[in-house]
């Protein structure tokens, strides 16, 4: 996944080059649709865990350490997802505790 640096002036390009050297750029995406994409990725690790497990436990995988490696993704993934809304909550939290 591709993160896209910070732009730090509000102020965007928007006129044309005659000679062909502006380009346009691609789109930036929002905080929300990063955290959307990252929701799905984890989503696929997890579908993807449990279809190695289901395989494994048919007999139709011969490598074990397929499945032990599609495991401790999915968990970091879990484990990276729950960190985060974990911190997200208590920067709300400590949002409404501030006194205006």
């Amino acid at each position: 996944m591709e993160i896209a640096p910070l732009e730090m002036t509000p102020v965007h390009m928007s006129a044309r080059s005659h000679l062909g050297e502006t380009l346009d750029k691609e789109p930036v995406k929002s905080f929300g649709e990063y955290l959307v994409d990252a929701l799905k990725k984890t989503n696929e690790l997890e579908l993807d865990s449990e279809r190695l497990n289901a395989a494994l436990a048919a007999g139709r995988i011969e490598d074990i350490s397929q499945v032990v490696v599609a495991s401790q993704k999915a968990e970091i993934a879990l484990q990276l997802t729950l960190q985060l809304r974990n911190r997200a909550m208590q920067a709300y939290q400590e949002i409404m505790r501030m006194q205006v």
